[in-house]
């Protein structure tokens, strides 16, 4: 009798651990504000589920170090892998690696360069990026108007690094909404790299007030660029009362800035969702279910006025 029960009891832990699934996550790097959110989405789901297990790994803005994690992934027999790209212009050598290894992918945040001819066990779960910049860029013009500029307005750009999708995608929503007839007042003075980094845009800033240009408004790919430039205008004695600033993303210290009188413009870009979309997607790929190709949760535009709907969610 204790055979077959010791037996029946293997069998259980057997069968238990054959229904436990592994999710191999490769973050572009942890050191950043809006992907910690991200990341903690996905572990914050999985710790609410039974069987599901996931690896997070750093791939420290290294594209050769993050293809070397999806590797050791497949090598270790993951159920799925979640991706968020180093650069989003080299993610095919990742699906070819996942797909000749039969392991679904899913990749989250930064869109991939190949995301149109993704294979039937791979997908990209992310915001619409038309939607960020444009909400930014929209609200800067508005409230330019409101202040009665419509007559002539000048303007810096901060864009975040250079090969990813978001920043371009970002960088084009502002130029198109510029375009338009009633933007078209808002003049570019500069438009300038930092690559999503607020030391880095600091500095930029402090380069760009060194020239002594008059200027209006500043538009950021991210708001931790916006929030660098809002520190050097401050260092350097600036009313933030006077100059417009709009960024992306809503972060938890972006809307510090904002209630500070800092901050004008941001656009919630909800991280948490993101990743919790990505587990959910990889693990009904990894089953065997049909997920859309591309999954998009809604970019919303954050204000001074609508500011506390957003404080509860970072």
């Amino acid at each position: 009798m204790k055979k077959v029960l010791l037996a029946s009891a293997l069998t259980a832990l057997m069968s238990t651990s054959a229904m436990a699934e592994n999710i191999g996550v490769t973050m572009a790097l942890f050191d950043d504000n809006f992907l910690t959110v991200l990341r903690n989405g996905i572990i914050e789901l999985a710790d609410g589920m039974d069987g599901v297990e996931v690896q997070v790994e750093d791939a420290q803005n290294d594209v050769a170090k993050q293809l070397d994690q999806i590797n050791n992934f497949i090598a270790s027999g993951v159920d799925a892998i979640i991706v968020n790209p180093v650069d989003t212009s080299a993610t095919q050598a990742m699906t070819a690696a996942a797909e000749a290894a039969g392991v679904p992918l899913v990749f989250v945040n930064r869109e991939p360069i190949n995301v149109d001819s993704l294979p039937d066990s791979q997908a990209f779960v992310a915001s619409n990026e038309i939607e960020s910049g444009t909400l930014e860029a929209f609200e800067i013009c508005k409230i330019l108007r409101s202040q009665g500029k419509a007559g002539g307005a000048r303007a810096y750009l901060m864009i975040g690094e250079l090969s990813n999708q978001a920043a371009v995608q970002r960088t084009k929503d502002v130029h198109d909404i510029l375009g338009t007839d009633m933007c078209k007042f808002i003049e570019l003075i500069d438009e300038q790299t930092a690559n999503w980094s607020r030391d880095e845009a600091q500095d930029l800033m402090t380069n760009w007030l060194s020239a002594g240009e008059p200027f209006d408004a500043v538009f950021s790919n991210n708001d931790e660029m916006a929030i660098g430039a809002v520190q050097a205008m401050k260092a350097a004695g600036l009313d933030m009362g006077e100059i417009v600033v709009g960024g992306v993303d809503a972060t938890q210290d972006a809307l510090v800035a904002m209630q500070a009188g800092d901050l004008d413009v941001t656009v919630f870009q909800n991280a948490a969702g993101q990743g919790s979309g990505a587990l959910d997607a990889a693990l009904k790929l990894a089953r065997g279910e049909s997920v859309d190709k591309k999954v998009y949760i809604p970019f919303e535009l954050v204000t001074p006025a609508n500011i506390g709907d957003y404080l509860a969610k970072n």
